[in-house]
């Protein structure tokens, strides 16, 4: 689909209700989704928001995933979306998603068009209240990754996303030992799990609606 007219629909799409949790539970493992039926979110959950940023480029409509480098936090050497955690100088949460990105990625958030926002979503081990904000440039940014919170950026086609082949499962172990397996995005190289992945499917319902609708 041509970019400018995806952008002009999903626009109107985000304007209706969204598929919220029944989207984020279809990418998360039978723990996580137990966890989530009776989990109460905490007070003190740090609130924060990342950015689904739309680009073209070569012909195809696409978007920007970021890969930590390895520290000692809980999401190490994850692939994420660009975001981070909103500071009191933050005019809102939306402020935050464009402030991180270009610190982490290098945007202009004056190029940024903001379309909305996506369901929020607690992450528990990292006790972040995320939400997600839907984002679109005319042209593709000149990345930039910031070296100490950026190992690589991953420029994703959004057509490889949608394309249900992609999604498999993928064996993961726990900080305590636990083996889980999660359904995971498997793109380019790329294994897109957890709470990027609950993101990213509730995205890519989204964008199916359009796609597959009839002209």
């Amino acid at each position: 689909m041509e970019f400018n007219r995806f952008i002009l629909l999903f626009e109107q799409r985000l304007a209706l209700p969204l598929p919220g949790r029944s989207a984020h539970l279809k990418m998360s493992s039978l723990a996580r989704i137990r966890e989530m039926m009776r989990l109460t979110i905490p007070v003190d959950a740090v609130q924060s928001s990342v950015l689904i940023l739309l680009y073209p480029a070569d012909g195809h409509i696409r978007l920007v995933l970021t890969l930590r480098p390895e520290y000692a936090g809980v999401h190490s050497g994850q692939i994420s979306l660009p975001g981070g955690k909103y500071e009191d100088t933050d005019d809102s949460l939306i402020y935050t998603a464009l402030r991180e990105a270009q610190e982490e990625i290098g945007i202009n958030p004056n190029q940024v068009q903001v379309m909305g926002q996506l369901t929020e979503i607690y992450i528990p081990p990292s006790n972040f209240m995320v939400t997600p904000v839907v984002g679109y440039q005319a042209v593709r940014p000149d990345f930039r990754a910031h070296p100490k919170e950026v190992a690589r950026i991953i420029e994703l086609n959004l057509d490889d996303l949608l394309d249900g082949r992609n999604i498999r499962m993928k064996r993961i172990k726990l900080r305590s030992g636990i083996p889980l397996k999660v359904p995971s995005y498997y793109i380019g190289g790329n294994v897109i799990w957890g709470a990027t992945a609950m993101i990213l499917n509730e995205f890519r319902e989204l964008a199916e609606e359009i796609v597959s609708a009839p002209k």
